[in-house]
């Protein structure tokens, strides 16, 4: 068993792993108008920054996922490390639109292999428990804060140094990590593992998904019901029909075993975890932030520093309220209490005018969104991986985060599509069109804390002293 030092260690290296995953989701979009005017971007084609690197994201993360389990968590983590630092540090250097638009895409594919592993790598070396606990509400938070703070600080050095600082800074922490990792990581492979990886079921996978996100991407620019848009849909649901085909009757080592979709905890939590994605992160900063920009004109620095006290509620309920709650109260009424809360604080939120103030339209509605989903996400990500055999442990891992990540692409692009206003709206046609999506946000809550009773019973041992 490892010692507390060495906890320590493999604690601050997912949690690094996890922060440059997080950041970059987010931390270039306040510097997109300067790169477009830098790099000489076609507006269309801007979109592809963020996108790129997205697409890639949730398209290979269920194989990321799975690599650790074959190849082993220090290789896999150290090669998800090297490559994201290396992407950032190209697309940081880019002096053309093509060059920034790979290296992005070349830091999705890593982040897909970074992001299951920094949990699989918490998963396999805290043992049940109130230990698992801590350290699974520190990489929560770690996520939620680097998340939310994606914009702020994508602003702040913009305005301090360049829009290729907010890339190159991954290159000093993925050395750092790098470092740390060939210290304080193991080279154990679980006993058990599969011999190779399934690639026919990999293919599949990741063509099912990465067409799956580019049809939403699409729709949030052209529409749903484009010839393109509804092909790429057309050719998602084909991949992942055949994938699920592959995996059931012909994979002798399945990418997805299909027992793992038997665990209760693992198909309702992953359900769960898809409809919490469609309303928390990605969907609420982006109409959040609208909101403050286009109808309270707020700068983008300014729009940043408003999402603080959704990060430090969230993180100051995370990390000392939950863990210390998850000793003494089931783990999926913890998830119905947090689904309650933040569907109340949406619904508050609803209620945002062209009139209204900081205090009274996103302060208020904040306490209750971070309330409830720093109650949310710790004891859903441990009910997700809990029970799960250490053979399996990346694929769960990677699944998990497929769900939250689909989720929130789907919700978002739902979303835009039901607020959706006419050519030039009225800061009135745009409040209305925010308020749509926010009840929608509420009621998806309410859904997730719906299916909650019927997870498992789970609550972790209290840890006395320690």
């Amino acid at each position: 068993m490892r010692n507390q030092t060495g906890w320590g260690g493999v604690l601050a290296l997912a949690c690094a792993g996890q922060l440059m995953v997080v950041l970059d989701v987010s931390v270039v979009n306040v510097a997109l108008p300067v790169i477009q005017h830098t790099l000489g971007f076609d507006p269309i084609d801007l979109q592809w920054v963020a996108n790129g690197y997205t697409l890639a994201f949730a398209g290979f993360l269920l194989v990321g996922g799975r690599l650790a389990d074959v190849y082993g968590r220090r290789q896999v983590f150290l090669a998800g490390l090297a490559l994201f630092t290396a992407a950032s540090l190209t697309g940081g250097l880019s002096s053309d639109p093509a060059m920034l638009v790979a290296a992005r895409a070349a830091q999705g594919l890593a982040a897909a292999v970074l992001a299951p592993v920094t949990l699989t790598v918490l998963s396999t070396s805290y043992p049940d428990g109130a230990a698992r606990t801590r350290a699974l509400a520190i990489w929560t938070a770690v996520s939620i804060a680097g998340g939310a703070g994606g914009n702020l600080l994508g602003g702040v050095l913009t305005e301090l140094l360049s829009w290729r600082s907010v890339l190159l800074i991954n290159v000093p922490i993925g050395a750092v990590a790098i470092i740390a990792a060939l210290r304080h990581l193991h080279g154990e492979q679980p006993q058990g593992a599969p011999a190779r990886l399934d690639l026919p079921g990999a293919l599949l996978a990741s063509t099912g998904l990465v067409a799956l996100a580019y049809a939403i991407t699409r729709a949030q620019t052209h529409g749903w019901a484009t010839p393109a848009t509804l092909a790429t849909l057309c050719l998602a649901v084909l991949a992942v029909g055949a994938f699920a085909l592959i995996e059931t009757r012909h994979a002798s080592a399945p990418l997805l075993p299909p027992a793992l979709l038997r665990n209760r905890a693992i198909s309702l939590g992953n359900l769960a975890m898809l409809l919490a994605g469609a309303s928390f992160q990605v969907p609420m900063w982006y109409f959040l932030t609208l909101y403050m920009q286009n109808v309270l004109h707020y700068s983008a620095l300014l729009a940043g520093i408003g999402f603080l006290p959704h990060t430090l509620l969230t993180l100051a309920v995370g990390l000392r309220v939950t863990p210390w709650l998850m000793q003494r109260i089931a783990h999926r009424a913890l998830i119905a209490v947090g689904g309650l809360i933040a569907a109340t604080g949406f619904a508050w939120q609803s209620l945002i005018s062209t009139h209204s103030t900081y205090l009274s339209a996103i302060l208020g509605p904040a306490v209750l969104i971070a309330v409830g989903g720093g109650l949310l996400n710790t004891p859903l990500t441990s009910t997700v991986i809990s029970g799960v055999h250490a053979t399996d442990a990346g694929v769960a891992s990677g699944l998990m985060n497929t769900a939250k990540q689909v989720g929130g692409a789907l919700g978002l692009g739902a979303l835009i599509a039901l607020a959706a206003n006419p050519n030039n709206p009225t800061p009135a046609e745009l409040v209305t069109g925010y308020h749509r999506a926010f009840l929608t946000m509420a009621a998806l809550l309410l859904l997730t804390a719906a299916i909650t009773p019927l997870l498992p019973v789970h609550r972790d041992a209290v840890l006395g002293t320690h």
